[in-house]
């Protein structure tokens, strides 16, 4: 399985302590150190950053934070966090594998609502938009029952947290989704500055966090959300695997069932 991606700026921007960006550029990221295009949906491909840079960045960190560095395993623990952090890991300060139980929480809320659809006939992806530790609102994929081609499970979590707090804008918020965002719904996680999106499931035809296009990556955009993917992806991608598994099946049976219907023959049984 991929590691986890985590974000928590767009690439050339500064950040506060807290992760949130700001809209001043900073000098360019290294090609060392840059992101490589996700080449599937079950893994993300980043290179590595040169020694002399992470011997640099590690120091002056170590400096700021009060982190105490292992010569011996290369792990860093964090003072201030409690955070640990493995010196064999990537680099990359966009593309960290640190997601928390609280994460993967949240994540198992969005299944739930995942499983609405799935019983509604509609592809299984849900979401849930949390403030703080409440969960202000949920929705999950339906754009067949709706006829409507938005209808998906980050457009109706955004469209019910808005009527719930009554304002279009969502800031300090956090999205939770079972399959990583389209570019629509990615424009519209941007337009209402949510702070940070969560992503299971990679999805390797339209999915615009890394794995087609990086829509949250572009230092132009006013508006800058983390990034974080991979939480619960096997359970993600499993509902997904299995719910495309359960209609083929279905579809097959009905092609042999109208054959056997024309040649006036019995439908051959399911196989078990």
């Amino acid at each position: 399985m991929s590691e986890p991606l985590v974000r928590t700026t767009a690439p050339g921007l500064a950040s506060t302590e807290s992760g949130e960006a700001l809209n001043a550029p900073v000098a360019p990221v290294s090609p060392a150190g840059s992101e490589a295009a996700c080449a599937d949906v079950a893994g993300v491909s980043v290179a590595d950053c040169s020694a002399a840079d992470n011997t640099s960045t590690s120091a002056a960190t170590d400096a700021a934070t009060g982190a105490t560095t292992d010569a011996a395993t290369g792990t860093t623990t964090s003072e201030a966090t409690g955070t640990t952090t493995d010196a064999s890991l990537p680099a990359d300060p966009h593309r960290l594998p640190t997601i928390s139980e609280r994460d993967r929480r949240f994540m198992a809320l969005a299944l739930a609502a995942a499983e609405d659809a799935r019983a509604a006939g509609e592809v299984p992806v849900g979401a849930v938009l949390v403030r703080g530790d409440e969960v202000i609102a949920r929705g999950f994929n339906h754009p067949i029952g709706a006829h409507d081609p938005s209808a998906h499970a980050e457009m109706a979590a955004l469209r019910a947290a808005a009527q719930a707090v009554e304002n279009y804008r969502l800031p300090g918020c956090e999205l939770y989704v079972t399959l990583e965002p389209c570019l629509m719904c990615s424009g519209a996680i941007m337009h209402a500055r949510i702070a940070r999106v969560v992503f299971g499931a990679r999805d390797p035809k339209t999915g615009a966090c890394g794995s087609v296009v990086d829509a949250f990556a572009n230092p132009q955009l006013n508006h800058h959300t983390a990034v974080s993917g991979g939480v619960l992806e096997a359970e993600c991608g499993d509902a997904l695997k299995s719910f495309f598994a359960e209609r083929r099946r279905a579809s097959r049976a009905a092609r042999a069932a109208a054959r056997a219907e024309a040649g006036g023959l019995p439908p051959p049984a399911e196989p078990l």
